[in-house]
């Protein structure tokens, strides 16, 4: 398991889309943990990016997934040379530090991680290390983050209602044409002409969800299309490789993917 660790000497871009700023950053004065949820790639992570950066900590970042342990992220005891030493995971890390958290997709992680960041999501504000006996008071400007996606979320992969209540929501989602033309030009590197069409291409594929697409296209894809354009790749062959491929392996909806590709740049 990796987790990234960062501190931002620039801004990372940023557009709200509502109060969200402001929410969070009263989030973090109080010291109230904080639940984001939306679909994939609508600005999640980059939302807690700029909010570590505008509030001037650092941020511990872990992407959760089926294998990851409670060790995984509290820690574990390794032998180097002839000693028995601890080290800290993520989570300890960061409640040292007094870092941002974002745990991403925290319901893809094992049931027992939910369970040993309960003390750090209410007044106590603490994590117990059981195998050395530590109890560890956060940092000032610690902040318990987790992000995940209701869409994929069912019956057997959710967060427990005593959980969830634990935390203040921020929904997002996809952001209005104007404000997603704004993001994948000023992201992707390429003109508001074609920031326009490539945000205008999404719109009329995302409702192939009636059809069987899994995902809609998230301004991510959009922005990577634009990259990719923005170093001379035609633009067809930019959306055919960076939207309609990681989109669906489906051969009809590909092809109906294609000729919309096709009718938006020619």
């Amino acid at each position: 398991m990796q987790a990234l660790q960062e501190r931002f000497d620039g801004e990372p871009f940023y557009l709200p889309q509502a109060d969200e700023i402001e929410i969070f950053a009263q989030c973090h004065r109080q010291g109230l943990p904080v639940m984001l949820k939306g679909p994939t790639g609508c600005g999640k992570t980059r939302f807690v990016e700029h909010m570590a950066w505008r509030l001037g900590r650092p941020m511990v970042s872990v992407a959760c997934h089926d294998d990851l342990t409670a060790n995984d992220l509290l820690g574990r005891f390794l032998i180097r040379g002839d000693e028995t030493v601890w080290q800290d995971g993520p989570v300890t890390q960061a409640v040292r530090r007094g870092a941002i958290l974002y745990l991403d997709e925290v319901v893809e992680a094992r049931p027992d991680t939910t369970v040993a960041i309960h003390p750090l999501s209410d007044h106590r504000r603490m994590l117990s290390l059981d195998k050395t006996g530590e109890v560890i008071a956060a940092a000032p400007g610690f902040q318990l983050v987790i992000s995940y996606n209701p869409s994929y979320q069912h019956a057997l992969k959710d967060l427990k209602p005593s959980t969830r209540q634990r935390f203040v929501a921020l929904e997002f989602d996809f952001p209005d044409s104007a404000r997603e033309v704004e993001i994948v030009a000023a992201e992707g590197g390429v003109d508001r002409a074609c920031a326009v069409a490539l945000v205008a291409l999404a719109g009329r594929i995302r409702p192939l969800r009636d059809r069987g697409l899994a995902e809609a296209p998230s301004t991510r894809v959009l922005v990577a299309a634009a990259r990719l354009i923005a170093t001379g790749i035609p633009e067809r062959k930019a959306c055919e490789v960076a939207i309609a491929g990681p989109l669906t392996d489906d051969p009809t909806l590909i092809a109906a993917i294609r000729d919309l590709i096709s009718g938006h740049f020619h």
